[in-house]
């Protein structure tokens, strides 16, 4: 079992979140939970950094959904960078990588 670990950074297009080790049910709360406290404004970009995600299921799924939902609201966009093949899958099976912009890495995805 791998710890979840978020880790926020500013850059000028926006919040970086990376999330290293296990997205799922025990801790996906801790991503939801921490949205409302990220300042986006509009024109800006959410980063989701999963470089380091080791798991994620349904739980973090649902919460990678309520970040773009939360960036939307502020009229800014959401993107994932350095997703994992398991994870990037996952996403093509359900259709989400049609939905979220993926990027190959943080900076890239910072780039407006």
């Amino acid at each position: 079992m791998s710890p979840l670990n978020i880790t926020a950074h500013d850059t000028a297009a926006g919040p970086v979140l990376e999330i290293t080790g296990e997205l799922d049910y025990s801790n996906a709360t801790r991503l939801r939970d921490l949205l409302p406290t990220l300042t986006l404004e509009p024109g800006r970009r959410l980063v989701l950094d999963l470089a380091g995600l080791t798991f994620c299921d349904s739980s973090g799924i649902t919460a990678l959904i309520a970040a773009r939902t939360h960036a939307q609201a502020a009229g800014a966009d959401a993107a994932l960078a350095a997703v994992p093949a398991n994870t990037l899958r996952i996403l093509r099976i359900v259709g989400l990588d049609q939905v979220f912009a993926l990027y190959p890495d943080s900076e890239a995805a910072s780039r407006l």
